[in-house]
């Protein structure tokens, strides 16, 4: 089977008990659309459990692209050579906006990991895509974190520039795909729509996944073999 998720913001237990909910297999697929790092206690634990599993597919997240910026930075020793040249007005910004959105949970879990567990870590947000294309029984699928920009149905996926600290968010009125389904997370779905508050949003070709799990909403899981959703609180 094959699943999705997104937003996972450091909500390990809910991460778990969804794993248990959905009787996650060896022989499952799944795919977590961005937003595992930040905000929840527990970023680090729930990273290092999907760096263990293979049949887990990471895509990229905001908060995945600044952490990985400013992580990096904090693997390299200060030394009376580079205390002043280590970290630029540029690093600075990128640290200063990314603790605004919920960084510290995770610059505490990762600063006491042994180093060579941060690297690896490192290493390991370094895989993760931008944009997935999948087929599922008789459905096509476009799975990424938040938007396409400049978005033409014609247009290859490759041709997509991959996201730099910046978001481009889905217009959730307009169809993107005459016969695929654009898959997203980002936005929380009470935002998209009222009714949807803690529910997966499904209308107009579109796929919504974030159901707020960091906002003391349920986090939502989705088999894209047959449109089962599943809930954890």
């Amino acid at each position: 089977m094959t699943y999705v998720m997104s937003d996972l913001h450091g909500e390990y237990e809910k991460y778990i008990r969804m794993l248990r909910t959905i009787r996650f297999s060896d022989d499952d697929v799944l795919y977590i659309l961005g937003d595992v790092l930040d905000r929840g206690e527990h970023p680090i634990r729930i990273l290092t459990d999907m760096s263990m599993r293979a049949n887990v597919i990471p895509l990229r997240g905001n908060h995945e692209e600044l952490a990985e910026h400013v992580l990096r930075r904090l693997c390299v020793e200060i030394t009376a050579e580079n205390c002043e040249s280590h970290l630029t007005p540029e690093d600075l910004d990128a640290m200063s906006s990314w603790l605004l959105d919920g960084g510290a949970t995770t610059i505490e879990e990762f600063t006491k990991l042994p180093m060579d567990d941060r690297l690896f870590l490192l290493e390991y947000l370094e895989e993760f895509t931008d944009i997935e294309e999948i087929t599922v029984g008789d459905s096509t699928f476009v799975l990424t974190h938040a938007g396409l920009s400049d978005f033409h149905p014609d247009k290859p996926l490759a041709d997509y520039a991959p996201f730099r600290y910046g978001i481009d968010e889905t217009d959730y009125e307009t169809r993107y795909y005459p016969d695929k389904y654009l898959v997203t997370g980002h936005i929380p779905t009470l935002r998209i729509s009222p009714e949807h508050d803690g529910r997966i949003y499904i209308r107009n070709g579109h796929i919504a996944i974030d159901c707020g799990a960091t906002f003391d909403r349920p986090l939502g899981c989705l088999r894209l073999d047959d449109m089962m959703e599943f809930y954890v609180k």
